[in-house]
């Protein structure tokens, strides 16, 4: 993940605008199959980082107007920004590991879903070398364990499966409260409509 914790605005910059040129074209990109699971670990990190920085940069961009990176001087403003994405990344990595795993057991017959926690943690031990807090890491692996206790393999990946990265975004994007109120609906349903696509991606990389 290009994620940084630094509040360098040089960098920031940089990896913002990296997102929005890599969304760009994305579509023309070639796609890699997924055959195991380092390629189906190497999916869920990249596109939840993907959905993560894409919808929080958007709705930033859509309340604050034209002249948004002008508030990257603003140091307190840009620690705001990183603590937000490392955030709503960690749910966001949770929700497609949940989702993908309950679409391959119901669909592929995959056997395996005690990978689960063996997936999650070893992207966000990789993501230690870029910054991303301890604590964040900590209350991410503690939460997932919470939602893996309770998880139903067979229901999940029809069920809101990413509602709760949705929630995430909305909690955690740095706009004054009584703006996200108003925001909520739109919110939500822009986190959705990222992962839908994802959804289709993800359907068309795992067939043989």
């Amino acid at each position: 993940m290009v994620l940084k914790y630094k509040f360098r605005l040089k960098d920031v910059k940089l990896e913002d605008f990296k997102v929005y040129l890599l969304a760009l074209f994305k579509s023309i990109l070639p796609k890699k199959k997924i055959k195991n699971i380092e390629d189906l670990k190497s999916f869920i990190q990249k596109k939840s980082a993907w959905v993560s920085q894409v919808t929080l940069y958007n709705y930033l961009k859509t309340r604050m107007g034209t002249k948004w990176v002008l508030h990257f001087d603003d140091e307190k403003f840009l620690a705001s920004i990183n603590k937000a994405k490392w955030n709503i990344y960690c749910i966001a990595l949770q929700d497609l590991t949940f989702y993908s795993l309950s679409f391959l057991k119901v669909f592929y017959n995959f056997k395996e879903t005690e990978k689960a926690a063996e997936i999650y943690e070893e992207i966000l031990n990789n993501e230690i070398q870029n910054g991303m807090p301890d604590d964040i890491i900590a209350k991410g692996k503690e939460k997932f364990n919470e939602r893996l206790q309770n998880i139903d393999w067979e229901k999940y990946y029809n069920s809101w499966p990413f509602n709760e990265s949705a929630l995430a975004l909305y909690e955690w994007a740095p706009i004054a409260d009584e703006l996200k109120k108003l925001d909520r609906k739109i919110v939500l349903n822009s986190m959705i409509l990222k992962w839908d696509n994802i959804k289709d991606e993800f359907t068309k990389l795992i067939k043989i």
